[in-house]
């Protein structure tokens, strides 16, 4: 694993997850309670004994640069790195990033000047526990110049996924990126084992030979990998599939990132942070531990440094630093926490959720301040809404960053 190079990609502008983009990029949200996206790839690197990792960023990076910077510190015993490369504009280039290939072929210059045989391409955005040593192997073993890893998806999941059908040897010889006609959806079946998800989804991580990406990248002067780079290249080289089938989430809109958090509260997840072979790494925090008052908890994570006098708190998650007060109910629903601890008061609203205040079904962005019997229910059951405070998407309710909400609110 010396002789692979890895590139995070760090993200566009995240729309679809706003507002939780709005202040932050799509890898830096917290996820969990106290982790971050971008904390998974950098996991699954270290653990598969990858050293060599650049992470490329553009939008809203801030945040996630700070995070990297505390977190990941490789010592001087080896010969790895960790980098980050912010988007900037050159002689030869004065354009910001166009697109995930774009970014690659922006920074090609960078990556050249270390000894690799591989290049191991990842999204910043993805929840899900893998050794990219197996992925490597597989892909020198079987003399590809391009591998892709998929997943067995549904119909409706194909609609936004880049669909490929592999020959008997696993050998890619068509792609499709996200079909939306019936036609082609048809078309794009294939024998996945699985009768309820008969396609086969690219996950948006790929290994390349070194002298392949670089050809590619110049044969080819499109801006997105999965839309531009990889259908082309099937044409003119072996692409292969790696075929993965545990647990694996693109946390691209709310629906998603919400259901992948919720899931963490079952007491049999799909996914576990937890795994003393192959943990997932973050920022090493000096917090207390949580405080629990008279409150009744199930099914729930509750993160250090947390106040909890909650009367009811169920199938829910309380990030760092969290404070609920008495009397609160919450079901369903992710907390984010706090950034630090309130040891003055400045307002009238204190730092958390207030006393008898009942969240259901919603996300709590950072530093919030939601006061005393307030109601977070969508009470009106709509699917869109936004306003200054605070957004409905899909039905969930997801309160900003940083925003106070009145004493007997009911949104």
């Amino acid at each position: 694993m010396r002789k692979v190079l890895s590139l995070i990609l760090g993200g566009g502008r995240g729309t679809r997850l706003a507002p939780l983009t709005t202040v932050r990029s799509k890898p830096a949200v917290p996820i969990g309670g106290k982790y971050r996206l971008i904390d998974i790839p950098i996991s699954n690197c270290l653990n598969s004994n990858i050293r060599k990792i650049y992470i490329l960023t553009q939008f809203n990076s801030e945040s996630l640069h700070r995070h990297i910077n505390q977190t990941y510190k490789l010592d001087n015993f080896t010969d790895g790195f960790l980098e980050v490369l912010a988007a900037s504009q050159t002689i030869d280039n004065m354009n910001w990033y166009q697109g995930t290939a774009d970014a690659v072929r922006h920074n090609l210059n960078h990556f050249e000047n270390y000894r690799f045989d591989q290049y191991l391409i990842l999204a910043g955005d993805h929840l899900y526990r893998m050794n990219y040593h197996d992925f490597v192997e597989q892909h020198r073993d079987s003399g590809a110049d391009i591998t892709i890893s998929v997943k067995p998806v549904s119909r409706e999941e194909a609609k936004s996924f880049g669909i490929l059908k592999v020959n008997a040897k696993g050998h890619i010889v068509e792609f499709a990126e996200k079909p939306k006609d019936a036609e082609t959806l048809d078309r794009m079946k294939s024998p996945t084992g699985d009768p309820d998800r008969p396609y086969l989804g690219s996950m948006g991580i790929y290994v390349f030979n070194r002298e392949t990406l670089s050809r590619t990248l110049l044969e080819i002067r499109e801006d997105d990998f999965g839309g531009d780079i990889i259908p082309a290249a099937i044409e003119n080289y072996k692409v292969m599939a790696f075929f993965f089938k545990d647990y694996w989430e693109d946390i691209g809109t709310i629906d998603a990132f919400y259901r992948a958090n919720i899931n963490l509260t079952k007491m049999k997840p799909k996914f576990r942070f937890v795994d003393e072979n192959f943990p997932m790494f973050t920022h090493a925090r000096m917090l207390p531990g949580s405080r629990v008052h008279n409150a009744h908890v199930r099914d729930s994570l509750i993160n250090d440094g947390a106040l909890v006098k909650a009367k009811y708190l169920t199938n829910s998650i309380l990030g760092i630093r969290s404070v609920v007060q008495e009397g609160a109910e919450i079901y369903d629903s992710y907390i984010m926490g706090n950034d630090y601890f309130e040891t003055e008061n400045p307002g009238s609203i204190r730092l958390g959720i207030g006393k008898n205040t009942v969240i259901r079904k919603a996300i709590v962005d950072k530093n919030a301040r939601i006061g005393k019997n307030v109601k977070i229910i969508n009470k009106d059951k709509v699917s869109e809404r936004e306003t200054d405070s605070y957004c409905i998407r899909d039905g969930i309710v997801v309160v900003k960053k940083d925003v106070t909400i009145p004493d007997g609110t009911e949104i």
